[in-house]
This record gives C-alpha cells, sequence and structure tokens, in this order.
C-alpha cells in the first residue's frame, strides 16, 4: 500500500468523497461495491458512477449482425481524429462535447449528493490534466480546424476544469498489466486498453491524496487496504462534527 499526497488534507466538503479510478479491467466496479456495502454501515453513502460510458456503446455496436464490425471501425476512426494536431471536424466535435456533457450531468446530480451530507463514492473521476479516455477531455487537439471545433474544445476544458477543482478527499488507484487486463476485459480494443494503463499514472487529481493500490492481488487484501485509507478520512470527518 503506497499513499501519495498528504495523508490529512483540511476538511473542506460536507461528508467524504472517495474516487476509485483505474483503467478498465482494474476491478473498479467490484472493488467499489463491496467498499459501498462497507462505508454504508459507518455513515449514509451513495455510489456515482462518473464516466461517459461510451465504450459500452462502442461495444454494443460492434456486437451487432453484419454492420456492427463496419460501423465500429467507422467510429474508431473518426474518433482518432480528435486527436490529430487539427483536431476532429464540426460534427464529431459536437458529439464528443455532448457525451461530455453526459458526465457533467452525472456530476452535477453528485454534488447535489454531496451537499446533503451524504459520504460519495465514485467509479471514475473526471480529470482536466491528461485529455483523452482516462476521464479527461475528449477534444484533445490543441489547435483545431474550424470555428466550431475550438469553441467546443474550449468549452469543454473550460468544464473540466471545473469538475477537477473539486478535490477528493482520497483516490483509489487501482493499478494493473496490461495482460491481466487484456484477460479480464478480452472483448476491449487493445490500443485502448494499453493507452488508458499508461495515462493512469499520470493523473494527479490536484494534488488529492493518491493510494497506490495493486489490482491483481487477492480482492479481501486490496479491500483491507482500501479501507485503512478510507477509515483515516472517515475519522477526519468525525473529528470536525
Amino acid at each position: 500500500m503506497h499513499l501519495v499526497g498528504s495523508a490529512r488534507r483540511k476538511t473542506k466538503h460536507p461528508a467524504p468523497l472517495i474516487a476509485i479510478v483505474g483503467s478498465d479491467g482494474s476491478g473498479k466496479s467490484t472493488v467499489g461495491l463491496a467498499l459501498l456495502a462497507w462505508m454504508q454501515t459507518q455513515r449514509p453513502t451513495a455510489f456515482c458512477h462518473l464516466g461517459k460510458q461510451t465504450g459500452n456503446i462502442g461495444r454494443a455496436i460492434a456486437r451487432l449482425p453484419f454492420v456492427g464490425a463496419s460501423a465500429d471501425r467507422k467510429i474508431v476512426s473518426r474518433s482518432s481524429k480528435a486527436r490529430d494536431e487539427k483536431g476532429a471536424g464540426a460534427l464529431v466535435s459536437l458529439i464528443i462535447f455532448v457525451l461530455s456533457m453526459r458526465r457533467v450531468f452525472r456530476f452535477l446530480r453528485m454534488r447535489r449528493l454531496h451537499r446533503k451530507g451524504i459520504a460519495i463514492l465514485t467509479d471514475r473521476y473526471p480529470q482536466a490534466g491528461v485529455p483523452g479516455p482516462m476521464d479527461g477531455p475528449g477534444l484533445v487537439a490543441r489547435n483545431p480546424s474550424g470555428f466550431i471545433a475550438r469553441f467546443l474544445t474550449r468549452r469543454e476544458q473550460g468544464l473540466y476544469d471545473w469538475m477537477s477543482e473539486y478535490v477528493p478527499d482520497l483516490v483509489i488507484r487501482l493499478n494493473i498489466d496490461l495482460e491481466t487486463a487484456l484477460l479480464r476485459k478480452p472483448d476491449h480494443r487493445y490500443e485502448s486498453l494499453q493507452r488508458k494503463i499508461s495515462d493512469v499514472p499520470k493523473l494527479t487529481f490536484n494534488g488529492a491524496p493518491v493510494l497506490e493500490l495493486d489490482s491483481t492481488e487477492p480482492l479481501e487484501t486490496v479491500l483491507e487496504k482500501a479501507r485503512i485509507a478510507i477509515s483515516d478520512v472517515l475519522k477526519q470527518y468525525h473529528e470536525v462534527l
């Protein structure tokens, strides 16, 4: 177990806010649901998924008979243009922006629950420092061509900057190797998983304390280390009351 950042930060939220992050296959949902059941014995807690879940949509399209594989290739091709220096065109930029708004709406719902004093445990968390699939801005080209693409890129970046200012009390980072992730998620694209795994260590979450965990360890070992770190956060809020 390795904790990066301040283990005791000044309490600013109305209730604890814990984020679980990691690439696909790292066990975020499994770990999150187990920790949720435990946290709910400590205080009222809600589990919020803050991802866009566009990967689920893409995989569903790819499984469609006859046209699925072709449609999936076209989506990947068009999405990759957003990472070019000039960026995507107006239509693709608009689609990516709308999908980012899905995350914003989920984030706003989480904030409403949090303001009521409900502890929050999240699967994924928006960050503005590393554009791309690890919960960062989807319009990653810094010099897109066309007024609409430029406007949407700036607007999306502003939304991610705003969301990332709401710093979690603790980030639980589940680290995993590519081979294990592919075994757990055989329906995922190799290149996508590879990029996510390489991006995970780069995420800083505006200086939030980060608990580094090896998700290839037995589940109960991972959960025990996470519960110890979360207990410290819960204790801080109990001291404030």
